[in-house]
Protein backbone atom coordinates (compact mmCIF):
# COMPACT_ATOMS: atom_id res chain seq x y z
CA UNK A 1 0.00 0.00 0.00
CA UNK A 2 1.52 3.32 -1.28
CA UNK A 3 1.79 5.70 1.70
CA UNK A 4 0.83 9.80 1.62
CA UNK A 5 4.34 10.97 0.15
CA UNK A 6 4.53 8.11 -2.57
CA UNK A 7 1.23 8.68 -3.95
CA UNK A 8 1.48 12.19 -4.43
CA UNK A 9 5.36 12.36 -5.83
CA UNK A 10 6.70 15.39 -3.26
CA UNK A 11 7.62 14.76 0.36
CA UNK A 12 5.81 14.72 3.09
CA UNK A 13 5.39 17.81 5.36
CA UNK A 14 7.59 16.64 8.03
CA UNK A 15 10.33 15.79 5.43
CA UNK A 16 9.99 18.93 4.09
CA UNK A 17 10.11 20.70 7.22
CA UNK A 18 13.74 18.89 8.29
CA UNK A 19 14.98 19.83 4.88
CA UNK A 20 14.06 23.31 5.46
CA UNK A 21 15.62 23.21 8.88
CA UNK A 22 18.75 21.64 7.87
CA UNK A 23 19.15 24.32 5.10
CA UNK A 24 18.43 27.20 7.48
CA UNK A 25 20.74 26.01 10.22
CA UNK A 26 23.77 25.66 7.51
CA UNK A 27 22.99 29.14 6.48
CA UNK A 28 22.76 30.92 9.44
CA UNK A 29 26.41 28.92 10.47
CA UNK A 30 27.27 30.20 6.94
CA UNK A 31 26.55 33.90 8.09
CA UNK A 32 27.62 33.63 12.08
CA UNK A 33 31.32 32.53 10.43
CA UNK A 34 31.07 35.19 8.01
CA UNK A 35 30.23 37.85 10.64
CA UNK A 36 32.94 35.93 13.04
CA UNK A 37 36.10 36.70 10.47
CA UNK A 38 34.38 40.14 9.28
CA UNK A 39 34.89 41.01 12.85
CA UNK A 40 38.21 39.61 13.95
CA UNK A 41 39.52 41.24 10.37
CA UNK A 42 41.46 37.84 9.30
CA UNK A 43 41.69 37.35 5.47
CA UNK A 44 42.04 33.83 4.48
CA UNK A 45 46.52 33.62 4.18
CA UNK A 46 45.70 32.30 0.44
CA UNK A 47 42.99 34.91 -0.35
CA UNK A 48 44.44 37.12 -3.89
CA UNK A 49 44.62 40.99 -3.50
CA UNK A 50 43.51 42.63 -6.17
CA UNK A 51 44.56 46.35 -7.43
CA UNK A 52 47.92 47.98 -7.66
CA UNK A 53 48.68 47.92 -3.93
CA UNK A 54 48.85 45.94 -1.45
CA UNK A 55 49.67 45.05 2.48
CA UNK A 56 53.67 46.12 2.92
CA UNK A 57 53.54 43.18 5.58
CA UNK A 58 52.13 39.81 5.73
CA UNK A 59 50.10 38.13 7.23
CA UNK A 60 47.67 41.74 7.15
CA UNK A 61 49.20 43.56 9.94
CA UNK A 62 46.79 45.49 12.92
CA UNK A 63 46.83 49.58 12.28
CA UNK A 64 48.32 50.60 15.74
CA UNK A 65 48.28 54.01 15.11
CA UNK A 66 46.08 55.50 12.12
CA UNK A 67 46.62 58.61 9.37
CA UNK A 68 46.04 61.98 10.79
CA UNK A 69 46.79 64.36 7.96
CA UNK A 70 48.29 67.78 9.08
CA UNK A 71 46.45 70.75 7.80
CA UNK A 72 49.60 72.30 6.76
CA UNK A 73 52.89 70.07 5.86
CA UNK A 74 55.00 71.64 8.64
CA UNK A 75 52.31 71.49 11.49
CA UNK A 76 52.14 68.02 13.59
CA UNK A 77 50.48 64.96 12.36
CA UNK A 78 50.74 61.24 11.56
CA UNK A 79 51.93 61.17 8.11
CA UNK A 80 51.70 57.59 7.56
CA UNK A 81 50.20 54.59 9.54
CA UNK A 82 51.57 52.17 11.98
CA UNK A 83 51.56 48.74 11.45
CA UNK A 84 52.52 45.43 14.12
CA UNK A 85 54.61 43.59 13.11
CA UNK A 86 57.67 41.63 14.52
CA UNK A 87 61.28 42.30 14.49
CA UNK A 88 63.05 40.74 11.34
CA UNK A 89 59.58 40.35 9.71
CA UNK A 90 60.10 41.11 5.54
CA UNK A 91 59.09 44.29 4.36
CA UNK A 92 57.20 44.29 1.28
CA UNK A 93 57.23 46.87 -1.83
CA UNK A 94 53.23 47.80 -1.42
CA UNK A 95 53.18 48.49 -5.68
CA UNK A 96 55.33 48.36 -8.58
CA UNK A 97 58.25 51.23 -8.84
CA UNK A 98 61.60 52.66 -8.21
CA UNK A 99 63.63 52.08 -4.99
CA UNK A 100 64.66 56.12 -4.65
CA UNK A 101 66.31 55.88 -1.02
CA UNK A 102 67.67 53.06 1.11
CA UNK A 103 69.41 54.20 3.96
CA UNK A 104 69.12 56.52 7.16
CA UNK A 105 67.75 59.68 7.63
CA UNK A 106 67.88 61.43 11.41
CA UNK A 107 69.04 58.00 12.78
CA UNK A 108 66.20 55.55 11.45
CA UNK A 109 66.60 52.82 8.41
CA UNK A 110 64.41 54.07 5.84
CA UNK A 111 63.26 52.76 2.18
CA UNK A 112 61.29 55.28 -0.38
CA UNK A 113 59.60 53.95 -3.32
CA UNK A 114 58.55 56.05 -6.43
CA UNK A 115 55.37 54.76 -8.39
CA UNK A 116 53.98 55.94 -11.28
CA UNK A 117 51.68 59.36 -11.29
CA UNK A 118 54.33 61.04 -8.69
CA UNK A 119 53.35 58.78 -5.83
CA UNK A 120 56.16 57.95 -3.22
CA UNK A 121 55.80 55.01 -0.51
CA UNK A 122 58.27 55.22 2.62
CA UNK A 123 58.74 52.49 4.97
CA UNK A 124 60.48 52.66 8.48
CA UNK A 125 62.33 51.48 10.53
CA UNK A 126 63.43 49.25 7.35
CA UNK A 127 67.11 47.24 6.71
CA UNK A 128 67.28 47.89 3.47
CA UNK A 129 67.56 44.75 1.08
CA UNK A 130 67.32 46.95 -2.36
CA UNK A 131 69.44 49.05 -3.95
CA UNK A 132 68.66 52.96 -5.06
CA UNK A 133 67.61 52.35 -8.84
CA UNK A 134 66.09 48.92 -8.08
CA UNK A 135 62.79 48.31 -10.00
CA UNK A 136 60.77 46.28 -7.73
CA UNK A 137 56.81 45.20 -8.12
CA UNK A 138 54.10 44.81 -5.40
CA UNK A 139 55.18 42.17 -3.13
CA UNK A 140 59.11 42.16 -3.80
CA UNK A 141 60.92 41.90 -0.27
CA UNK A 142 63.12 45.51 -0.04
CA UNK A 143 64.25 44.72 4.05
CA UNK A 144 63.53 43.53 7.03
CA UNK A 145 61.73 45.39 9.92
CA UNK A 146 63.51 47.04 12.62
CA UNK A 147 62.11 46.94 16.58
CA UNK A 148 61.86 50.30 18.04
CA UNK A 149 59.36 52.74 16.31
CA UNK A 150 59.01 55.60 18.52
CA UNK A 151 55.34 55.69 19.94
CA UNK A 152 54.25 52.78 18.87
CA UNK A 153 53.08 49.72 21.38
CA UNK A 154 54.20 46.93 19.60
CA UNK A 155 57.59 45.73 19.82
CA UNK A 156 57.93 46.31 16.19
CA UNK A 157 55.84 48.47 13.97
CA UNK A 158 56.16 49.72 10.57
CA UNK A 159 55.77 53.46 9.88
CA UNK A 160 53.84 53.27 5.70
CA UNK A 161 53.83 56.70 4.57
CA UNK A 162 52.88 57.97 1.32
CA UNK A 163 53.27 61.32 -0.54
CA UNK A 164 52.06 62.58 -4.00
CA UNK A 165 53.69 65.28 -6.08
CA UNK A 166 50.99 67.32 -7.05
CA UNK A 167 50.44 70.85 -9.44
CA UNK A 168 52.85 72.97 -11.35
CA UNK A 169 54.99 73.43 -7.91
CA UNK A 170 55.84 70.04 -6.85
CA UNK A 171 53.44 70.57 -3.95
CA UNK A 172 53.73 67.23 -1.79
CA UNK A 173 50.48 66.17 -0.41
CA UNK A 174 50.45 63.35 2.14
CA UNK A 175 47.81 60.71 1.84
CA UNK A 176 46.78 57.91 3.69
CA UNK A 177 48.46 54.56 2.19
CA UNK A 178 45.48 52.51 3.22
CA UNK A 179 43.44 54.22 0.53
CA UNK A 180 45.84 52.75 -1.37
CA UNK A 181 44.61 49.37 -1.07
CA UNK A 182 40.72 49.41 -2.50
CA UNK A 183 39.79 46.90 -0.36
CA UNK A 184 36.30 45.84 -1.10
CA UNK A 185 34.16 45.66 2.02
CA UNK A 186 32.24 42.30 2.58
CA UNK A 187 28.55 42.88 2.30
CA UNK A 188 26.42 40.40 4.14
CA UNK A 189 23.44 39.31 2.06
CA UNK A 190 20.25 38.86 3.57
CA UNK A 191 19.25 35.29 4.13
CA UNK A 192 16.05 34.02 1.81
CA UNK A 193 13.41 32.64 3.22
Amino acid sequence: MLDREQRSGRPSTSRRTGLSARAIIGRVLGVVCLVAIVLSGAVPADAAESGAFGWPLRPRPAVERKFDKPERNWLPGHRGVDLAGTAGQAVLAAGDGIVVFAGEVAGKAVVSIDHPGGLRTTYEPVEAKVAVGSRVSRGTPIGTLVAGHEGCPAAACLHWGARRETGAHNRREYVDPLGLLHEVPVRLKPLEP
